[in-house]
């Protein structure tokens, strides 16, 4: 796990400026601590000259000279190390094969590395390290651009092929692994995270329809390949980018096909046992590591399931991490946390931020995030920390689950919409008593959400969202230049496809409205920390399973992930499997820290000069909403957090 830095001059006259690339790779030091590296190739030539940097591992420096500016190059990669698998300095990258013409630099792990190298041994091809990294060398030269077709794991690379005369660059199929690419006057710019491409002579003009959406709506942070800069755009998921003298191309390799959801004739019960094969398999697969690995663990079915999994194939306790809140109850899991790791044989940490850290951490988490914050961002930040200081470099995650599973309350609706579109009002009917559950205020509401979701489409309900949902934070002049930039209006990336609602609702939630933003996340609050965090439940063979389903084999009111329920009983603890309450992975933010320990923080940040004159905000509005939640009113919270992140982050990046 690690991070990458690159840049391509296209234009054949251009050369490779080398403290930039430096700059680059410096900007990411806190993703690979642990080592430093730096190539640079001459296009017409072919060769490759690698250097190293001041925390270059020392085996390697006394191999491996500094630059001096001996050497030009029209392709330069940078490189900083987290070593997992292979914690030798022959894991040293970027990593060359002189023979093959090729170097490579690369963050992520590949979990079936080891039986990709065998395949390429009886092929006839050589090793000289244990690392994933020359499985990936071999396997391109072996298998050409397509043998991303054949990686299980999770992803971000570049290959500098001089035989070819390209760069070669891939995401893994879900974006779990960021990469991000500007092209300007004729070079091609790279790297994980965006903070690196700004320092390159690129046009910084905002985005302003992406700030927008993604204030309106959070999970909306990450958003096709945009960014909040018009310039710099991200590689999407399952696409690989092709850079020559003639250009750019992006391509995509991956997609899931809408063409086979919920088509399988499974019964539940093989589907059960297919899901915890599959399941069980990729645990396993990334557990496969040369450092120890812990584990979140949050008290509920999915983080449970992992520890039960990892409990039969470690040869040590596992350690987990779970953060809490002991002001809010909703926030506080700890009685499910410890069944859990008793269950598992799991020794807990339990982390309790407070406020404080809160405003502390607050301004350097905006900066390792790129973005602005979510209010979870207080407990990933204090769990990745602890983390860290356990000595802990690997940590599994639960990350997917809620995805591939209908495990939102939101999908509830898109099942009872589909009942009414197959006019099975007699299930819908049946079935109506456990919209009312918990209450009629919130069963009617529930039942009104439903009703909505069958008149209209799915790209319609995001623009209901996005215009009635939070209040107006923004002045007309913003909103104005947001429709404006957006090149096909601010919600075309949401797809309504000819598939049940349900299968359309959690395809949107991959791509496009929940899944990409909470990885993001994930990824940056980890790396700040120098830990890999992995995610099982996006196993590509299992995501496709969970498609291939039907929809009552994922909710069965009031249940929802119901095969993913039925695969794991018995491996999860009686109190945990029927729990009703689950929590969620937040912050007291919006229940308490605001109006009372941070309420002078963000009373001075709201009356400042600078915030009233950035030509954002409706000023009158944010101010009456603020005396409001202040007053008691709940309604405006997490649209004043959301302008609180928003100015923070302004101050920081513009």
């Amino acid at each position: 796990m690690c991070g990458i830095a690159g840049i391509y001059c296209l234009d054949p006259q251009k050369r490779v400026d080398f403290a930039l690339l430096r700059e680059m790779t410096a900007r990411i030091a806190h993703r690979g601590p642990y080592d430093e590296g730096y190539l640079l190739a001459e296009g017409s030539q072919g060769s490759l000259h690698p250097y190293s940097g001041a925390d270059t591992m020392p085996e390697i420096q006394a191999t491996i000279p500094q630059y001096q500016g001996q050497s030009e190059g029209r392709i330069g990669l940078g490189f900083r190390r987290l070593p997992i698998l292979e914690l030798k300095a022959c894991g040293h990258q970027p990593m060359c094969d002189h023979e093959l013409g090729l170097a490579i630099v690369f963050n992520g792990e590949i979990y079936n590395y080891l039986e990709l190298r065998a395949d390429l041994i009886s092929r006839g091809y050589m090793f000289t390290t244990q690392s994933d990294t020359e499985v990936l060398l071999k396997a391109y030269h072996a298998w050409g651009e397509d043998f991303v077709q054949r990686l299980n794991g999770m992803w971000a690379l570049g290959i500098w092929d001089s035989k070819q005369q390209r760069l070669f660059c891939s995401r893994d199929r879900f974006g779990i692994k960021p990469c991000y690419f500007a092209h300007s006057d004729g070079v091609l710019y790279v790297g994980s995270e965006i903070k690196q491409l700004l320092a390159a002579p690129l046009d910084k003009a905002l985005n302003p329809a992406q700030i927008y959406r993604s204030m309106k709506i959070n999970a909306m942070l990450a958003y096709g390949d945009e960014t909040y800069w018009h310039a710099i755009r991200s590689l999407a998921p399952g696409c690989n980018l092709i850079a020559n003298s003639q250009g750019i191309e992006t391509k995509p390799y991956y997609r899931l096909n809408p063409e086979t959801f919920e088509r399988s004739t499974l019964s539940l019960d093989e589907a059960a046992e297919q899901y915890l094969s599959i399941f069980s398999e990729a645990v396993r697969l990334q557990l496969r590591s040369d450092v120890e690995i812990g584990s979140s663990l949050s008290g509920g079915l999915d983080s449970t399931a992992i520890l039960a999994v990892a409990k039969d194939n470690l040869p040590y306790p596992i350690r987990s991490f779970s953060t809490y809140f002991s002001e809010d109850q909703a926030l506080d899991e700890r009685q499910w946390i410890a069944i859990a790791a008793e269950a598992s044989g799991a020794h807990p940490h339990y982390i309790a931020p407070r406020a404080q850290d809160a405003s502390d951490w607050w301004e350097r988490a905006t900066w390792l995030n790129d973005l602005p914050l979510a209010a979870g961002f207080v407990s990933q930040y204090a769990l990745m920390q602890h983390v860290h200081n356990a000595g802990i470099r690997v940590l599994l995650s639960g990350q997917g689950s809620d995805e591939i599973n209908a495990g939102y309350r939101h999908a509830a609706y898109r099942y009872y919409a589909d009942l009414l579109h197959r006019g099975e009002a007699g299930k819908f009917l049946q079935d109506l008593p456990q919209v009312f559950a918990q209450g009629s205020i919130q069963g009617l509401a529930d039942l009104g959400k439903s009703l909505l979701c069958a008149a209209v489409p799915e790209s319609r309900l995001y623009g209901i969202e996005l215009r009635h949902y939070r209040f107006e934070a923004f002045d007309s002049g913003f909103i104005r230049r947001a429709q404006q930039s957006s090149r096909m209006g601010i919600l075309n990336n949401i797809q309504n496809l000819p598939t049940s609602k349900l299968s359309n609702f959690l395809y949107n939630m991959i791509y496009t409205t929940s899944l990409q933003t909470l990885l993001h996340f994930e990824d940056r609050m980890s790396m700040a920390h120098s830990v890999e965090s992995r995610v099982p439940f996006l196993d590509h063979r299992l995501v496709e399973l969970a498609f291939s389903l039907p929809a009552s084999y994922k909710i069965k009111p009031p249940l929802r992930k119901l095969v993913h329920r039925q695969a794991i009983r018995g491996m999860v603890p009686e109190a945990i499997f029927n729990r009703k309450d689950k929590g969620i992975f937040s912050s007291p933010f919006y229940s308490t820290w605001m109006r009372h320990e941070l309420r002078d923080y963000i009373s001075d940040i709201l009356s400042s000069t600078a915030f009233r004159q950035r030509g954002y905000w409706n000023l009158p509005l944010i101010n009456s909403k603020w005396q409001a939640y202040l007053a008691g009113d709940a309604k405006p919270a997490e649209m004043l957090f959301n302008v609180i992140a928003l100015e923070i982050w302004a101050r920081i990046y513009t």
